[in-house]
């Protein structure tokens, strides 16, 4: 009987393996009945366990406990912000109907806003960005003072989920706030590597979700203000501020704040772990494909891209060709967001930085988290070579026929 093959896992940008820790509050929190909603002992018991977990969750993030809404992830914290943000503030003043938001956000984010365009009458207006996939601060501005009563919000993702390139909130949240505009950052793919404080940022809403940091998938919050009015997506009980109505889930919100007190508290040491291993992975892609190309900011550190994204353009080859061949040998990575996976369509993200379609067709993301080692990365580069001469015969074979 032959030995399984180890899987080489590249993917952490769409999902991150869950912390030990996390596992165990999920297994414990599993074990135990109690609505938290209910008024008996064990009702009074769960709803203990949740707030213990939202008062953590506020106090790692930099916010109030009554400022985190706990929801399903980071889908619908984006939901009900922007669209409770766009509801709430056009029924105040009718003339606020613009949304301007950055050309490189995810799905998460660009859905909900162009279901809005196209069902609720919102002008929106993309922020463009330069070729890191950093948004164009002067483009910004210049959009914002063109009409600001007439903007409901906006938003600006922290860190780019494929290229890992950082975004400048700071200037974002000075801009809008003088006039007044509430500010959403999606912040999914930081909250894992940089150190973020809601308060401190200025930000109206925020979005983390559990399974990005070593949680498990199911949960995530939107932290919003207190003195920030939003229309909710649910009705039901009230849960959650009114505005998130359902019986919250007491195992995943316990192991959500217990994978958020893990990975913050080794922040600082796994950052510098990964930041050598992509380190390792980007001068060796470049080593054994030696016309490979490494996008976004090449610049490292928190004022930059995120340590633990690369995303990488391979000319003359097919990104989902690759990817299977790669896979075929255990090596997992993708070509970009989770959530557009198996689309066949270039990443918007990549023609927003000024990428033909054939460079971003031939592109792959290598993403590594808490449990990448050196063996993975060596793994990838010794399979590599062979993988990008079969996908570029592949790709000469259907260009010429």
């Amino acid at each position: 009987m032959t030995e399984p093959r180890p899987t080489t896992y590249l993917d952490h940008a769409a999902t991150t393996p869950m912390v030990p820790e996390a596992i165990a509050a999920l297994a414990e929190q599993m074990a135990v009945t109690g609505n938290a909603s209910s008024l008996h002992a064990s009702g009074r018991a769960a709803r203990r366990t949740v707030e213990e977990a939202r008062e953590l969750i506020a106090e790692r993030f930099g916010a109030r406990p009554s400022e985190v809404v706990f929801c399903s992830g980071g889908t619908e914290a984006n939901n009900l912000a922007i669209k409770g943000l766009y509801w709430s503030r056009r029924a105040q003043d009718p003339i606020r109907r613009r949304i301007v938001f950055s050309s490189i956000e995810h799905h998460a984010l660009l859905d909900p806003v162009t279901w809005l365009a196209k069902h609720e009458c919102a002008d929106v207006e993309m922020t463009p960005v330069d070729k890191h996939g950093r948004i164009l601060v002067d483009d910004l501005r210049t959009a914002v003072e063109r009409d600001p009563a007439s903007i409901t919000a906006v938003t600006t993702m922290w860190a780019n989920n494929e290229m890992g390139t950082i975004q400048p909130i700071a200037d974002v949240v000075e801009i809008a706030r003088a006039y007044d505009i509430p500010v959403h950052s999606d912040a999914v793919q930081a909250a894992g590597y940089l150190p973020l404080d809601f308060a401190g940022s200025g930000l109206d809403a925020m979005t983390i979700t559990a399974h990005k940091l070593g949680g498990p998938v199911g949960v995530g919050a939107l932290v919003i203000g207190r003195e920030i009015d939003a229309t909710p997506l649910l009705h039901g009980g009230g849960q959650e501020r009114d505005l998130r109505s359902g019986t919250v889930s007491v195992p995943l919100i316990a192991a959500f704040a217990a994978a958020v007190d893990v990975t913050l508290d080794r922040q600082n040491a796994t950052v510098a772990r990964i930041e050598a291993l992509r380190r390792r992975l980007v001068e060796g892609i470049v080593r054994v494909v030696p016309d490979a190309i490494v996008n976004g900011d090449p610049e490292s550190g928190p004022d930059h891209r995120l340590p633990n994204i690369a995303h990488v353009t391979f000319p003359g080859c097919e990104g989902d060709a690759m990817l299977m061949l790669l896979d075929a040998q255990g090596i997992e990575c993708s070509t970009g967001s989770a959530c557009a996976a198996g689309v066949p369509q270039p990443s918007h993200v990549l023609l927003a930085m000024g990428y033909d379609e054939v460079a971003a067709r031939g592109s792959l993301r290598f993403s590594l988290g808490h449990t990448s080692t050196e063996a993975d990365v060596d793994r990838l580069l010794a399979a590599l070579p062979a993988v990008h001469q079969r996908a570029q015969r592949a790709s000469l074979v259907r260009s010429s026929s």
